[in-house]
């Protein structure tokens, strides 16, 4: 795990005080699970390639590789609950050489089996439908993004509701395709029924 995330989960843990377990499990390839507990709630971090690839539910396209970050593993699981607050990030990062428009087309039937695909560009739909049948948008109705460059130019895959969202992002990479897939479950919106 990176010093930052290190440096944030040691954070939290002095902000809330008395009553507070932190315990960190580290493996021989490099994994590394990290648990913070308290009264008020708890988070838990790992970074298990294959077990956050199979928990978000969205196959690795064929002959891809998994991007490290420095000495990081490529993957991570977030998952933080503090009363009825519960926010869970999976997300994982792939290179292929492959074409932004082949990698498009296996993620837009990939995603299918789990309902309606919008695609994004930005906040901009892309074609039809512009919504999901759960009311999933281009915008971001929650405030959160997997973008992390501004202005990029990057293009987005979506489907679930506005509370549980499994994302593909594709941006062109070193002459092929950079592949971010999420799954996101977010805060429900007091208006959203799901």
């Amino acid at each position: 795990m990176s010093g930052r995330w290190m440096a944030a989960v040691v954070m939290v843990a002095a902000l809330v005080g008395s009553g507070c377990s932190v315990q960190e499990k580290k493996s021989s390839n490099g994994n590394e699970d990290v648990k913070i507990e308290t009264p008020l709630g708890g988070m838990k971090v790992k970074t298990n390639d294959s077990v956050v690839v199979s928990d978000i539910g969205i196959a690795a396209y064929p002959g891809a590789t998994v991007v490290k970050q420095d000495k990081d593993n490529g993957a991570a699981d977030v998952d933080m609950s503090f009363g009825g607050f519960h926010l869970g990030v999976k997300a994982v990062s792939y290179l292929t050489p492959d074409s932004q428009e082949k990698v498009l087309a296996f993620y837009r039937k990939e995603l299918s089996r789990y309902g309606d695909v919008i695609e994004c560009k930005g906040v901009t739909v892309v074609g039809k439908p512009t919504k999901t049948s759960d009311g999933l948008t281009c915008e971001n109705d929650n405030h959160i993004s997997v973008r992390d460059k501004a202005g990029s130019s990057e293009t987005e895959l979506k489907t679930g509701s506005k509370s549980h969202q499994r994302i593909v992002a594709l941006e062109p990479e070193q002459g092929g395709t950079k592949i971010g897939l999420v799954l996101l479950d977010l805060p429900k919106d007091k208006k959203e029924s799901n």
